[in-house]
């Protein structure tokens, strides 16, 4: 036997033994790429057929009083100092004429979202009614969808160990029940629905007034819509995006962040 076939034979024999051994140290529905609740046909990761959930926020009405932020953490039990949805606030004008501004902040659950296609194992997509999840019992934590959301809207769960993120409360939704941060909402600022029925209230509202969302030369498509969207407020939300990656470094994605951002790397 040559030389060259004896060291292909070596080579081949250990790629296999590298394959075995990472198969065998990874979860198998994470490493096999199958989404166990999607193959089972479970309506938690189908959707509802039919329907295309938004949400809108009318800045009009939001008092800032972060009732959505604290009921968010008690429905999905998210770890302290995490969050799935707040709301930041800033002053807008000069004296005497000042008002606050708030912005209340979530996933956007995107029509293009850029956070699924990164995923290595399909953990994170979009139900066919258009909300983004993520299935944690196939995520392993990677962070790419961290990185990649435009809005960083995901994070790091302390307590999973897994990406986290706003899911419109999937959980209550397919019950018939609003997501909780609506349904606490004092202003009425939140409002969600299917925007294919002509009937109902989000339908409505975004026929009669003018909506924007943030970001919308991502491309992703933004389902989550403002109504009465100062620049301002946009101008806030970027200064806040930047805090953000602040929190994440600390939360163990420094090096992830720092690629990101282009800034050196270090041991």
């Amino acid at each position: 036997m040559s030389k060259d076939n004896s060291r292909r034979g070596f080579l081949k024999k250990g790629l296999a033994t590298t394959a075995f051994a990472m198969i065998a140290d990874t979860d198998a529905s994470a490493f096999s790429m199958k989404i166990p609740g999607r193959d089972m046909q479970d309506v938690r990761h189908i959707g509802q057929e039919g329907k295309h959930f938004v949400m809108v926020l009318d800045l009009r009405k939001c008092i800032g009083c972060q009732a959505c932020t604290s009921v968010c953490k008690v429905e999905n039990e998210v770890p302290h100092e995490q969050y799935r949805t707040f709301v930041t606030e800033t002053e807008m004008g000069s004296f005497p004429d000042v008002r606050k501004g708030f912005l209340p902040q979530l996933c956007n659950h995107c029509d293009e979202p850029a956070c699924v296609p990164v995923c290595p194992t399909g953990a994170t997509f979009k139900r066919e009614d258009g909300i983004v999840v993520v299935d944690n019992e196939v995520c392993w934590g990677c962070g790419y969808c961290i990185s990649a959301c435009p809005y960083d809207k995901r994070y790091f769960n302390k307590k999973t160990k897994t990406a986290d993120k706003c899911n419109f409360c999937a959980q209550r939704v397919d019950n018939g029940l609003l997501p909780a941060c609506v349904e606490t909402c004092i202003g009425g600022a939140r409002v969600f629905g299917d925007s294919n029925d002509k009937n109902s209230e989000v339908y409505k509202l975004m026929s009669n007034f003018s909506t924007s969302v943030l970001k919308e030369a991502q491309g992703t498509k933004p389902q989550t819509f403002y109504i009465s969207l100062d620049s301002r407020l946009e101008e806030l939300f970027s200064t806040t995006q930047s805090l953000d990656d602040m929190v994440r470094a600390e939360d163990g994605f420094k090096q992830e962040w720092q690629k990101a951002r282009g800034e050196a790397r270090h041991g």
